[in-house]
């Protein structure tokens, strides 16, 4: 991106904040910063290398003269104004779902298939949260000894659902402990000390979520690979940032933790936590607020008796690398 003029639409999001402060963090040399978001957020200040930047309306005209534009709006913004960006001579990065099925649009993780970068014709998708968290760590594992089958649980917190959600959870916390009343405005389920089935809806014929829809099918596209099977059960529980991804997975031969601990010891964009004499494994806690996946609890399967199966746990800032850091990682890349 050296040099370049890039835009951010939903600026005043919490994935759009995160954008901002990758950028800054990452140093790099931008000739110029946009920040777009709607109408009633125009005109709002956000600092940026110690300028202070306004927040512009989203309207048709404003991506003359960029050449990135980073999205984290939802699928609906994503779908009317991506198109027209790119018209205007942008290359746009999705955050949203409205493109990553679409098999001529790449789905990118740059750990895993940068290469897929050449194949853009003005739009990248940025994969789903639970989809990277999970990913990120299995893929030098495909690699050196092919997955077949992967089941996972997912511990989403609530940055998965914006800062609206992140503002729920905080509040029917304080009014549980309070001992006062909380009625859900974001969320069908009390928040606080409770946890429910991934908010999306549920397909009558599968009985899947489309959060576990969505990890299922960017699985196979991201890995290039139709033939994995994979399952998913999405939780949202009341973390505010972070998620956390429970899997067990058969290899195509027999595997052992220690082959699966020396593959991941030199996987960039992973670091092993993985402290058995004190119970110490990867947590929400330790995850927020930087860039690596962390993985533990590497063991073997024991309900398989061939010796194929892996068992482990992970987590990773859902903001940034599972949202924001991977999309200015893509943009770095182009």
């Amino acid at each position: 991106m050296k040099n370049k003029n890039v835009a951010i639409v939903g600026a005043t999001g919490a994935v759009g904040r995160e954008f901002v402060g990758c950028l800054e963090s990452r140093g790099v040399p931008l000739a110029s910063l946009k920040l777009l978001a709607s109408a009633r957020s125009a005109g709002q200040k956000q600092t940026f290398r110690g300028q202070e930047l306004t927040i512009e309306e989203l309207k048709e005209d404003s991506f003359n003269g960029v050449d990135i534009a980073l999205f984290s709006a939802g699928s609906g913004i994503s779908r009317q104004y991506a198109p027209i960006a790119v018209k205007a001579g942008a290359v746009v990065v999705d955050n949203s779902s409205a493109f990553r099925a679409d098999p001529a649009i790449p789905l990118v993780v740059p750990e895993i298939n940068a290469h897929r970068l050449k194949d853009h014709k003005g739009i990248i998708a940025n994969p789903n949260c639970a989809a990277i968290t999970t990913l990120v760590p299995l893929w030098p594992v495909h690699q050196a000894n092919p997955v077949r089958r992967l089941i996972i649980s997912t511990y989403q917190a609530a940055s998965g659902g914006g800062a609206a959600l992140m503002e729920e959870l905080e509040q029917s916390t304080r009014a549980y402990l309070d001992g006062k009343p909380y009625e859900p405005k974001v969320v069908k389920h009390p928040y606080a000390f409770n946890l429910f089935s991934h908010n999306t809806a549920i397909d009558m014929a599968t009985g899947y979520n489309d959060e576990e829809s969505k990890v299922i099918k960017e699985t196979k596209k991201i890995f290039e690979d139709d033939k994995i099977a994979v399952s998913a059960t999405c939780v949202r529980v009341p973390v505010l940032r972070a998620h956390s991804v429970s899997m067990t997975f058969e290899c195509e031969r027999p595997i052992t933790p220690q082959e699966v601990k020396a593959l991941l010891a030199k996987a960039p964009g992973v670091r092993i936590v993985d402290d058995w004499a004190n119970n110490y494994f990867p947590m929400p806690k330790d995850a927020s607020g930087q860039g690596d996946v962390l993985a533990g609890r590497i063991r073997k399967d024991l309900s398989d008796p061939s010796g194929k199966s892996i068992s482990m746990f992970v987590a990773a800032d859902q903001l940034l690398k599972g949202a924001a850091l991977n999309a200015v990682q893509i943009a770095e890349l182009l």
